[in-house]
């Protein structure tokens, strides 16, 4: 269940669409361009604004995967385009967006959906100063750099919407996610100013604080397993419909109440937050251990219980 934040602006567009019997997603004829889009909530969110009659610019780091989802549109009368790209690469950014410019104009909508994720206790993080940079990397400086190349394009043209897949964990702060969290928490900071800065030009950005979602990121850890969570074709149509109607935030009922208990209570939350820390331990994979209880071996380029969507 979630708890949608609305402006008056979206839901009287609803509405009037209804009432006058139009079931014309506004997303027809647009152009959004999702990242990550090669598996999980992208690809899943690609398929999703093709129905609805968009034209997807598919980016992410896998040219055969982007491809097979380019041409899996295309056989279901979708229109696609493949862009392989690298979002922690500042130059591979700067070109994408110039070749995107270059070849479709604006951008209309823009969907930053890919991520790092890594659930690792500080304790074990004293050496990995790197896991940090890295969420930032992905998780921060990508997206706000591809969104800053778009953003002059939408100003220009008056209209344009930015949505960000962040987090609940900017409410709840869970344990063990530090890197990750203050990754999202950045990014979703940084939309809102943003988007007051380009309120007046009819550009907006919705924040997406997603609960868990069943995607390779999360497979790492074992207490997922037993965790409801979404499915990335559930997820995808929430994003949808964020971007035909551009709410401020989708949160869910559970991040806001664990929102509120921090403020009102900040010390109780810690304590509370402090147990469910000490009852599910660092996975295997943040430790460094193979399912057998020996040592992985390099975490330079794939550190155990890291996973992106890049």
């Amino acid at each position: 269940m979630s708890l949608l934040l609305w402006t008056p602006t979206s839901r009287l567009a609803r509405v009037v669409r209804r009432l006058r019997g139009d079931e014309t997603s506004p997303l027809a004829g647009r152009t959004v361009l999702v990242t990550g889009a090669s598996s999980g909530i992208g690809e899943a969110t690609a398929h999703a604004v093709a129905r609805r009659g968009a034209t997807v610019l598919l980016v992410a780091r896998r040219q055969d995967e982007l491809d097979r989802v380019a041409r899996e549109i295309g056989e279901r009368g979708g229109r696609a385009s493949a862009y392989v790209a690298d979002l922690t690469d500042g130059d591979a950014v700067d070109a994408l967006v110039r070749r995107v410019l270059e070849e479709h104009g604006a951008v209309d909508y823009l969907v930053n959906n890919a991520g790092r994720s890594i659930r690792r206790s500080l304790e074990l993080s004293y050496d990995r100063f790197h896991d940090f940079e890295r969420t930032m990397a992905v998780n921060y400086f990508g997206p706000v750099r591809l969104t800053m190349g778009l953003l002059p394009a939408m100003r220009a043209q008056r209209f344009g919407h930015v949505v960000n897949i962040v987090t609940w964990g900017v409410q709840v702060k869970a344990p063990k996610f530090a890197a990750y969290i203050a990754s999202k928490t950045a990014l979703d900071t940084w939309s809102r100013i943003a988007g007051r800065e380009a309120y007046a030009d009819n550009v907006t950005f919705t924040n997406m604080r997603f609960s868990l979602v069943r995607t390779p990121m999360v497979a790492p850890t074992e207490a997922y397993s037993r965790m409801r969570a979404a499915t990335p074709e559930q997820a995808a149509e929430r994003i949808v419909r964020a971007l035909e109607d551009r709410p401020l935030t989708v949160d869910t009922l559970a991040g806001s109440a664990a929102e509120v208990l921090n403020l009102v209570a900040p010390r109780l939350s810690d304590a509370l937050f402090s147990m469910a820390d000490r009852r599910y331990p660092d996975s295997a994979a943040a430790r460094g251990e193979t399912d057998d209880g020996t040592t992985s071996g390099s975490t330079t380029s794939g550190a155990p219980n890291d996973r992106s969507t890049a």
